[in-house]
């Protein structure tokens, strides 16, 4: 699977051993207001298809993406795009739409590049609740 086809739902391709990504997992699951995205674990074999596809290097991934409506959305328009579909304290972060791209992805590449510094880094994929499971897309125990 290299591109969800354009009828698929919303689909985040997230770093799972990242805690601050972890974090927004949790974060949009408790707070995703129509109950239809996926997450796909970049470590998955999905994700890293679904990164390469996209030009990211599934073994150092610097880039957030957002996939809706077959359109890939990376950086700071793909948190924008998926801030859309949450409700809660997280939807001031629209407001973030007003800046200029250059200026929102330039604060985006600071985070990504020093996510694992200043918010940790897990040995593994975090696993979701059974309930949520067939919404993820996570690698393989070995």
């Amino acid at each position: 699977m290299s591109r969800p086809p354009e009828n698929s739902p919303p689909t985040w391709l997230y770093d799972g051993v990242c805690v601050l990504c972890s974090g927004g997992v949790r974060y949009a699951l408790k707070h995703e207001r129509d109950k239809a995205m996926r997450f796909v674990a970049i470590q998955s074999r999905e994700g890293r298809e679904l990164a390469r596809a996209h030009g990211i290097d599934p073994d150092d991934p610097e880039s957030f993406l957002f996939i809706e409506n077959g359109v890939s959305l990376p950086k700071s328009d793909g948190v924008l795009a998926l801030i859309r579909h949450l409700g809660g304290p997280a939807r001031l972060l629209l407001m973030g739409q007003f800046l200029p791209r250059a200026l929102r992805d330039w604060l985006y590449d600071r985070v990504a590049r020093n996510r694992y510094r200043l918010f940790g880094r897990r040995a593994s994929c975090e696993m979701p609740d059974p309930a949520q499971r067939r919404r993820f897309s996570l690698p393989e125990a070995s």
